[in-house]
């Protein structure tokens, strides 16, 4: 591989909304990156129980962290959790980056404000990427609708002015693409699809575990975040419904989010909490433990500005470890999953229940559903392909022949 003056090429990642390694995406992005040839440095928080030092290397990944309390509390909390996140990040880049010079600049959102720290890079020749994980504004309109409008239209003024700013964009599916072309104004030949996609290598020891069941025949999992707008509360209701019909499914919800509590407290009063488990964040064994016990993947969220549009990574997950699904009917929902999904009509709680129960009676469509799912994730959907496409971007960027 030649690179013109002979040294490798510099890529600085940001990420604000997760530690690294736990953030997956962003992980595989950075071992992909490394094994084409390429340096990178990570800046992010640090975890709570996991990813804790400050500096660290892995993998050929070095990994600069900081610490940051996450949002509770409504839009006053992301003001105060983003002016930190701003702040470590330039204090860190400033000192990394005066040391040596980096090619490119790597920022994820959310949030959309990452553009702040990498301007006077920019002014030193670095490129710009925007690795575009959701679309904020429809975020915050999601999670807080019309009431907030002035962070609604600051969070359109971030993003306009990362479009501006970028020299290449990233996008998790095509929905996101035609969004930098249209409303960003991007060139299309500057706008990348890599799909985020499980490396399957990370599931090849999981064992399923009959104890996870409860002693019920069967078991639905949840996996994913827990905040207002990723439809928990729909799924617990949903199971209400099917419960008051039949009595042989246990429910495992994975994940953490400000929701979590309440929607603990919503399990309860649904008189779910003999047959509902939360488990908070686990480790990957863990995950791939329940997911491997699972029969049916719950993929609760609802129909939104920002759901509609965006790739679930738990569809992923659920078809990489051979668990088929019930969702509701969303575009890229539908592009992800394909028939190893059945698909309630979008908010309909009793259809998603109705349907929960058709899999749960069915094991013969489990099972096809289940070779559907590993026929795309392994091919067409597969990481492989998403880690090829980004590291031919990133040749194209930055002028790098192989």
């Amino acid at each position: 591989m030649s690179r013109g003056d002979g040294r490798a090429k510099r890529i600085l990642i940001l990420v604000e909304n997760l530690s690294v390694p736990f953030d997956r995406r962003v992980w595989q992005e950075s071992r992909a990156l490394v094994d084409a040839g390429y340096e990178v440095d990570v800046i992010c928080p640090m975890g709570t129980k996991r990813d804790t030092e400050r500096h660290t290397k892995i993998e050929g990944v070095r990994i600069h962290r900081y610490p940051l309390v996450a949002a509770t509390g409504g839009p006053a909390g992301y003001v105060r959790e983003y002016g930190l996140a701003l702040w470590h990040t330039f204090r860190i880049a400033m000192r990394i980056g005066f040391r040596r010079r980096f090619d490119a600049v790597h920022a994820c959102n959310p949030p959309d404000i990452l553009f702040l720290p990498v301007v006077w890079m920019k002014a030193r020749r670095t490129r710009f990427v925007f690795d575009h994980h959701d679309l904020v504004p429809e975020l915050f309109q999601s999670r807080f609708g019309e009431g907030k409008r002035w962070l609604l239209a600051g969070s359109r003024w971030a993003e306009r002015m990362t479009f501006f700013l970028a020299d290449g964009v990233i996008s998790t599916n095509e929905s996101y693409r035609r969004a930098a072309i249209d409303r960003g104004g991007m060139n299309p030949d500057d706008v990348q699809v890599v799909r985020s996609a499980p490396d399957l290598r990370r599931f090849d020891a999981a064992v399923p575990n009959p104890a996870r069941k409860r002693g019920k025949p069967l078991m639905a999992a949840y996996l994913g975040v827990m905040a207002p707008q990723d439809g928990v509360d729909y799924a617990l209701r949903a199971l209400a419904t099917l419960r008051a019909e039949r009595d042989d499914f246990h429910a495992v919800f994975v994940g953490g989010g400000d929701a979590l509590d309440d929607l603990r407290i919503l399990s309860a009063d649904l008189g779910l909490d003999d047959c509902v488990e939360f488990t908070g964040r686990v480790s990957d064994e863990e995950l791939a433990e329940v997911l491997a016990t699972a029969d049916v993947g719950l993929a609760p969220d609802p129909l939104n500005p920002l759901n509609d549009v965006s790739t679930m990574n738990k569809i992923m997950e659920y078809m990489a470890l051979e668990v088929p699904i019930v969702s509701f009917d969303l575009v890229e929902a539908r592009v992800s999953a394909g028939d190893a999904a059945v698909y309630a009509t979008p908010n309909d709680e009793a259809e998603f229940a109705a349907l929960l129960g058709s899999l749960f009676d069915d094991p013969g469509r489990r099972a096809e559903m289940v070779q559907i799912g590993l026929a795309r994730v392994s091919g067409e959907l597969s990481w492989d392909v998403s880690a090829t496409n980004l590291v031919g971007f990133y040749d194209r960027l930055l002028g790098v022949e192989r």
